[in-house]
């Protein structure tokens, strides 16, 4: 099929790459002249594993081009995709649509045999129907049908989430918009993964309603670790135990520091407003929330707690940390819980060096006064704690005795859990650990 991206950010780019890989054509139109430039050259503008070759394949291939002018792509195009930023608006807190808005208007106006135009952007209730009277106002005479196709693609693991997937949500009104959505993945019905078809606005909510269900879930944990450190229990063995129960499932029940990322913090608050909105508060995600963000702080506590005791002084003091990222392999800064910890920190008077595998480009811009290093050892060098704030591989077999020789305190403050404590004494440091008696 031919096949219209609109925005080359991760999703767009993703979804692209991967619809290309089924064996459609697929054009992604992005406005920023650099990044297509970038794309056009053959350099990714996103860490994301795998991408690289499979966009090289695809384009080598002649079923997958990059350009800044749409405007022939999207006549030719039997399905365009709107896969534009929605971030939070500010002030009210609701998702911010007007890229979503404008790339209607202007599809609308190029669009010539029946078209289906399908919202990949993470979108509240009813910007379908928004989607539609645009493009109905723009342009009356147009054929075409709005489609709500949500992704649930995980950071490091979106190509496999793409090909592979739990599920794939079609919120579909029109028909002959079905049987061309059938046809785009036919791929994945070959080997039957569940495509679930819905209408436009029950699939709109469903794609809010699991980023909420998780990100209450992460948090729940989170809270049961706090319990577990003044009751003298393990989470870690808590997570077992109810994850277990096929009812509650595993997945999402590892404490942290709390969640980040471009989808969880900024889909929580536009579903919040969203319910009270439409007067269904929902309270649940309302506390997530508000517990999450008071969390992130409560991390920059913990750590002063455990170098100089509660409400102690850590003014002079070096601060290692490890992971800036809001989870491994990826290279996305938003909302991760490193910008409202190490700026804690900082306020308190300690010194940050910090080392991440693939975040520092970004991390400079966001966090002024932290020096940034070439590695985890680096970091640690001549430190009073070494903090883990995201759990990349490398930093799960870190030669632990060698890291507390160069250390001035030699205490690691684990806030992903990667370590087990006796370990870690066995090689001279001192632990401390999330949820741990």
């Amino acid at each position: 099929m031919r096949v219209t991206m609109i925005g080359t950010g991760y999703v767009g780019l993703v979804s692209g790459a991967c619809f290309a890989d089924f064996g459609h054509t697929v054009v992604c139109v992005d406005k920023d002249p650099s990044k297509i430039e970038r794309l056009n050259a053959g350099e990714i503008p996103i860490f994301e594993p795998g991408l690289d070759q499979l966009v090289a394949d695809n384009v080598k291939a002649g079923r997958l081009s990059f350009t800044v002018d749409g405007s022939e792509a999207i006549r030719d195009a039997e399905i365009v995709f709107i896969a534009v930023g929605t971030p939070t608006r500010r002030g009210d807190g609701h998702a911010d649509l007007s890229y979503v808005y404008a790339a209607a208007e202007e599809i609308a106006g190029l669009v010539q045999d029946f078209t289906v135009v399908v919202t990949k952007s993470t979108v509240p209730v009813g910007t379908g129907d928004e989607v539609e009277a645009i493009m109905r106002r723009a342009n009356p005479a147009a054929q075409f049908a709005v489609v709500s196709n949500p992704e649930f693609l995980r950071e490091g693991a979106a190509i496999e989430d793409f090909k592979r997937p739990d599920r794939v949500v079609i919120g579909v009104e029109d028909e002959r918009a079905r049987a061309f959505m059938a046809e785009l993945y036919r791929p994945l019905s070959l080997n039957e993964f569940p495509v679930v078809y819905t209408s436009r606005r029950t699939s709109e909510l469903i794609k809010y309603a699991g980023n909420g269900f998780l990100a209450m879930k992460i948090t729940f944990i989170n809270e049961i670790a706090d319990l577990c450190e003044k009751v003298g229990a393990d989470v870690q063995q808590v997570a077992k135990g109810i994850g277990l129960d096929g009812r509650i499932g595993s997945k999402f029940l590892n404490p942290g520091p709390g969640y980040g990322g471009s989808c969880f913090p900024k889909d929580t608050i536009a579903l919040v407003r969203t319910a009270q909105q439409y007067g269904a508060p929902i309270r649940l995600i309302e506390t997530t929330v508000e517990v999450n963000d008071a969390r992130k702080l409560a991390m920059a506590e913990k750590i002063r707690t455990a170098m100089a005791g509660p409400g102690g002084d850590i003014a002079g003091k070096t601060v290692g940390v490890l992971g800036l990222t809001f989870k491994p392999n990826t290279d996305d800064m938003r909302d991760s819980p490193s910008l409202a910890i190490i700026p804690a920190l900082q306020a308190m008077g300690a010194t940050v060096r910090a080392f991440d595998p693939e975040g520092m480009k970004e991390a400079r811009h966001l966090l002024a006064g932290t020096t940034f290093v070439n590695g985890a050892y680096e970091a640690a060098d001549g430190a009073d704690a070494l903090v883990i704030l995201t759990e990349w591989d490398q930093f799960r077999a870190l030669d632990l005795s060698r890291i507390a020789g160069t250390m001035t305190r030699p205490l690691l403050i684990d806030l992903r859990n990667v370590y087990r404590a006796h370990e870690v004494t066995a090689d001279g440091m001192e632990y401390v650990g999330i949820g741990k008696p």
